[in-house]
């Protein structure tokens, strides 16, 4: 078991007598040490070998075989201390009743041998601490309490020592402590491990050094324990680290930075204890706010650097900055609500408080972060998401955390704007393409708004390229969420469509409508009829909800373009201006128009782009309106509760947005290279409006359209006589035919003043004192 080399060596240098010597030559170091294990039939002379291992010279000689381990050189000390090793691990095996001699014999030759160099330590360690590994998560407790308990006194005798520069000696020797912890699941041993280190970081912290990365690693196994003493102490004690000795010690302990911020992100991911878990998130900030005022301890060319390529203004990012921001979205992305909810606010507050100091190129890593949090594949559905509480998990998830991560995401991008646009504008816009193409409706509404708020903060700083970008998303997105499906849905065959509710009168079926979208639609009725009567209603109320999202969605889009051209209530203000001219034949004041807007920013063909999604958004609204069988299959359906479905108010909106960005563009001197264009679109445009109006046979229906036709008459009626008359030729027969119908007194007021001013551009009346007679 030791080679003949190293007994020679305890020959020659441990001055045993011959009585020792003929102990010691029994043939092995196990032999003398086993002895007493072997039964009769394993050796003939059992009895004598008994009595002589059992007298005082053997005793003695035993002894100084340990003690004079001191005197073998590096090599022979190795070995010595591997064979002792395995004459342990035989004991230790030995059954019913382990013997823990020889573990104590090492333990014995570690203090003996403590004033060796570093170097030959080094490999001394590399067998002991293996055999502590072992030995520390033997089931026998006793056994792993005493390894545990020995490892203590050995590590805090040699840290005592100290660790010279460049050397790593004292993450060495704690790593046994990191094994046991991680592998040993008595909760006892564990408790036993975590008090060993949280001693050692209270008496000597000032020497473990190199040691901090295993210290923060046992304190991270232990954050996920579910004894409570055991995280509590070492919650407690880390406190004390990121508190106390970060102020007067962090230069040494730098390395180990990233190791306790994934420390602290485990804690506050520990779900059994809640209070831990704020606290942490806390702890963090602090940091973040020692990273601040302490930079310098970062830039420290001494800062470890395994690659040794690392620039020095990158390591602030590296090894401070971005664990904190990593942590953090790993805590929104796997705590519950009230957590991840803290969590989220912590990260985008330090982003918004020291991002003035990120370089350039740090952002991207950044936003790399934030958009794990939309992470879509954790979302994505599946099978096993039929789940209820799968569902109502997700649902969860995107109405809070996604929602709340979309306005912070986009508010910091509007605080650095000019510094993350050119690299991430694009990556933006596709972020919020996603959550509005979410089925959901507030993260739908939420993605808009953020759109929107984000052009309307920024948008006199866009290049063409950004403009180009931002049409091309809004393009995609009423294609992507047109409701489509609501023009071809049929009922299952073999399931019958349900009947209508007999609270309705049937004779009222085409006028009671309800507006889907607006106001917030009521999702599937709970009558009973509704489950007993359909088969398939669980996929109907799927397609339903999915196709109701995409109607919000298209009247949110319509209402973000108008906002984004004109400003927000600017087209509001406009339309009231129009109906109070009209209820007023002596007022004739209309508000100018507003320069807050995007207009101005917008070239002719970005405001195209826009135009041709806002026609296509009414087309389609108008094409569904005018079907009425198809929505009478949907209303029996109970597609949204009692009323009839309509989109009257995409079909109107979008008009009347279409025609503002025309009438605009068509009376903008600064635009007048694209006067003949815009009025070869103009004219049919306003044709169509008035023709499909002639074709309304609902009073609700027409009613809709009153602040169309208000737009379009005073509209008409602002154009110089030039151009107006380009327009009467194909609109004056359509405008005669108006007066056969019941027509609103607004909308008659408006007729009238365009009547006489298309009398006064062809000279068949005459304006006297202002007044056309």
């Amino acid at each position: 078991m030791i080679g003949t080399g190293v007994k020679n060596q305890f020959l020659a240098k441990s001055q045993l007598t011959g009585t020792e010597i003929s102990a010691f030559n029994l043939g092995s170091l196990g032999d003398v040490l086993m002895t007493p294990l072997h039964t009769a039939h394993h050796h003939e002379g059992y009895k004598d070998n008994l009595h002589e291992t059992s007298s005082q010279s053997v005793v003695v000689a035993v002894d100084r075989i340990f003690t004079g381990s001191t005197q073998l050189d590096g090599d022979a000390i190795v070995e010595f201390v591997r064979a002792l090793c395995q004459v342990s691990i035989d004991e230790l095996l030995t059954v019913p009743q382990p013997r823990m001699f020889s573990l104590t014999k090492l333990v014995e030759i570690s203090y003996y041998n403590m004033g060796r160099i570093r170097l030959q330590w080094s490999r001394i360690w590399q067998v002991l601490g293996d055999h502590f590994n072992v030995v520390g998560c033997n089931p026998v407790q006793d056994i792993s309490f005493f390894a545990v308990d020995s490892l203590r006194q050995l590590a805090t005798k040699f840290i005592e020592k100290g660790e010279l520069p460049q050397f790593h000696f004292q993450k060495d020797f704690l790593r046994p402590f990191e094994h046991i912890m991680k592998n040993n699941k008595s909760g006892s041993v564990r408790d036993m491990v975590v008090r060993c280190v949280a001693n050692m970081v209270h008496s000597q912290s000032s020497n473990i050094k190199s040691g901090w990365t295993n210290i923060f690693s046992v304190f991270h196994l232990a954050a996920a324990d579910q004894d409570e003493n055991i995280v509590e102490l070492s919650f407690q004690t880390v406190g004390k680290i990121v508190t106390d000795l970060y102020e007067i010690q962090f230069k040494i302990m730098v390395d180990s930075f990233q190791d306790s911020i994934k420390c602290l992100s485990e804690f506050a991911c520990n779900s059994l204890f809640p209070d831990t878990s704020m606290e942490s998130i806390r702890l963090i900030r602090r940091c973040a706010q020692f990273i601040s005022g302490h930079k310098e301890l970062f830039l420290d060319n001494t800062v470890d650097d395994s690659q040794g390529q690392l620039p020095d203004i990158d390591r602030i990012w590296i090894k401070g900055w971005f664990p904190i921001l990593f942590e953090l979205s790993c805590i929104v992305s796997r705590c519950k609500l009230d957590v991840r909810t803290r969590g989220l606010t912590v990260l985008f507050d330090i982003v918004k408080t020291y991002g003035e100091g990120f370089e350039t190129h740090w952002w991207k890593d950044l936003f790399q972060v934030l958009f794990r949090i939309f992470d879509s594949m954790k979302l994505k559905d599946g099978d096993e998401d039929k789940n209820p509480e799968r569902v109502a998990a997700k649902t969860e998830w995107l109405n809070t955390t996604c929602n709340h991560a979309l306005y912070a995401l986009t508010d910091v991008f509007s605080q650095y704007f000019a510094v993350v646009s050119p690299l991430l504008l694009i990556d933006l816009f596709a972020q919020l393409q996603w959550c509005v193409q979410q089925d959901n409706e507030q993260l739908a509404r939420s993605g808009i708004s953020c759109l929107e708020n984000l052009v309307l903060s920024n948008g006199d700083k866009f290049n063409a390229e950004s403009w180009d970008s931002l049409c091309q998303c809004l393009h995609d997105l009423f294609c992507s969420t047109t409701p489509s499906q609501l023009m071809t849905w049929a009922p299952l065959k073999g399931g019958q469509p349900l009947s209508r509710p007999p609270s309705v009168d049937p004779t009222l079926l085409a006028d009671i409508d309800g507006d889907i979208g607006y106001p917030p639609p009521r999702h599937h009725s709970n009558r009973a009829s509704v489950a007993s009567i359909i088969s398939d209603v669980t996929d109907n109320r799927q397609l339903f909800s999915l196709l109701s999202v995409k109607c919000v969605v298209q009247l949110e889009l319509i209402q973000c373009i108008d906002n984004v051209v004109f400003y927000p209530a600017t087209s509001k203000k406009e339309d009231a201006a129009y109906l109070a001219v009209a209820q007023n034949s002596k007022s004739s004041f209309l508000p100018p128009p507003s320069d807050r807007g995007m207009y101005r920013f917008l070239s002719l063909q970005h405001l195209y782009t826009l135009l041709d999604c806002l026609i296509q958004a009414h087309r389609f609204a108008r094409e569904f309106n005018m079907n009425n069988e198809q929505r009478n299959l949907l209303w029996k359906s109970n597609f949204i509760g009692n009323a009839k479905p309509n989109l009257l108010k995409q079909e109107t909106q979008a008009l009347a947005c279409s025609l503002r960005i025309m009438f605009r563009l068509y009376l903008d001197p600064g635009r007048s290279d694209c006067w003949s264009e815009v009025e070869n679109r103009l004219i049919p445009l306003a044709k169509e409006v008035i023709q499909y109006y002639l074709s309304l046979s609902s009073d609700s229906h027409a009613e809709a359209w009153t602040g169309v036709l208000l737009l379009l008459f005073s509209q008409l009626s602002r154009l110089d006589g030039t151009r107006l008359k380009e327009f009467i030729p194909s609109l004056y027969p359509l405008l005669c035919e108006l007066w056969l119908i019941d027509l609103r007194p607004e909308v008659c007021s408006v007729l009238r003043s365009l009547f006489l001013r298309i009398g006064e551009v062809y000279s068949i009346t005459k304006q006297e004192n202002g007044v056309l007679e």
